[in-house]
Formats: structure tokens, sequence, C-alpha cells
């Protein structure tokens, strides 16, 4: 059904999609009203349900939207060229505090799904988001540089533990701030704090050269 929506004029899918994506980021999925979105798009109910079967279809198309500019920019911007682990880490966190800020609107939805735990969608949201950051971390890790890692450890588990780190550090953030408004968060903090946890792996897993690295900066 969403195949009609997609057919649409982009001016004609914009108020569409900045109604729905207001609508649920204020009131979450279970409260989120396709009376008031349809109101503040300027469209009748019975066309919004023409282009997407029911609300959660609308939901789950935001999120799948929304994620994909996140990933199409931030993949376009970020410098893979860069092959050291712990500083492309640390440009990946600078360049989501950018993008964020760039498309605060969309952030604000997506930071609201993530977030989400109605059950309606909550495993979809949970099985797409697992498949996102998997394609993700697999490309981010790509072709980094492991010469600097010491020689008694295997290169795939200290990805896998600067992984599980980055989850961790994540998930102990969002559940910090979810009763905050969103306005009120400090991503340059928690940005530096993340910091604080990336030298102390660089510290663990890679040699003391006299390079450069996050640990002298």
């Amino acid at each position: 059904m969403t195949l009609k929506f997609l057919d649409l004029n982009p001016q004609k899918q914009k108020p569409i999609l900045d109604a729905a994506m207001k609508e649920f980021a204020q009131k979450g999925y279970k409260n989120a009203s396709t009376n008031e979105i349809v109101k503040a798009a300027g469209i009748s109910k019975g066309l919004l349900f023409h282009y997407f079967n029911a609300k959660k279809d609308l939901f789950m198309y935001l999120y799948n939207y929304t994620s994909e500019i996140f990933t199409k920019e931030f993949f376009e911007t970020i410098d893979l060229s860069e092959k050291d682990l712990f500083k492309r880490i640390r440009q990946m966190a600078w360049l989501k505090i950018e993008l964020i800020n760039k498309h605060p609107e969309l952030y604000n939805f997506l930071y609201a799904a993530i977030l989400e735990d109605a059950p309606e969608v909550k495993n979809d949201l949970e099985a797409n988001n697992k498949h996102l950051l998997a394609n993700n971390y697999a490309k981010l890790f790509k072709d980094i540089d492991v010469t600097n890692f010491k020689e008694d450890f295997e290169v795939n588990k200290v990805i896998n533990i600067v992984i599980w780190t980055i989850e961790g550090f994540s998930a102990q953030t969002l559940a910090k701030i979810k009763s905050q408004q969103l306005n009120d968060v400090s991503y340059e903090e928690i940005s530096q704090e993340l910091d604080v946890y990336l030298k102390f792996l660089e510290m663990a897993f890679c040699k003391d050269d006299g390079t450069d690295s996050l640990l002298k900066q």
C-alpha cells in the first residue's frame, strides 16, 4: 500500500510525513492520533489509509524513512580513510551530533521510536534496528588498521568488545535521558563521556608507540 504513497510528488508527501513524525514524537505510538495527523497534514483520514493500511504501517514507514536518511548522510560524510579504530568511532560520535542538529524533527521521531515500548511495534522496531546496526557496523569497522593492536589480542574479539561497549553505553545513555526533554540533552557531554571509555579501550588494546592517539589528546 505504501507504493501509492511513494508515487506521490515529494511536495505532497512532506506535510503527511511532517505531521506524522511530530504526532508520534510528541505522544508516542499508543497515544498518537491519526485524526490529528490528517488535520495537521490537511488531508482526509480515508486518504491517509489509502496510502497506509494502518497506523502501524505509517509508524514503521517513518522509522525506516528517518533511519535511511541518517544512515545515508552518515556514510556520505564520515571519513573512512581514517583507519584508526578509536579515531573513527570518535568521528562517528561527533558526526551523529551534527546530523541531529541538522535534522532535529527527524531525530525527535527517531529518538522516540528507539524508546518506544508499545507491543504493537516493539518487536518490529527491535528487529529492524538489529539489522540496521549489523549492516552499519560491518561498514564502519571495515578496513581498519590493526597494526597498533597488541599482539596477544585477536582483532575480531577486540572489535566485538568495542561494539559491546558502544551498545552498552548507548543503552545506558538512553535509559538515563528517557525522562528528560530532548532539548535538554547535552550531546557534547555524551560524546565526551564516550571518549573516556574509548581512551580506556585504547589503553587496554593498543601498543603505546608514541604516535598521536585519543589517549594523548
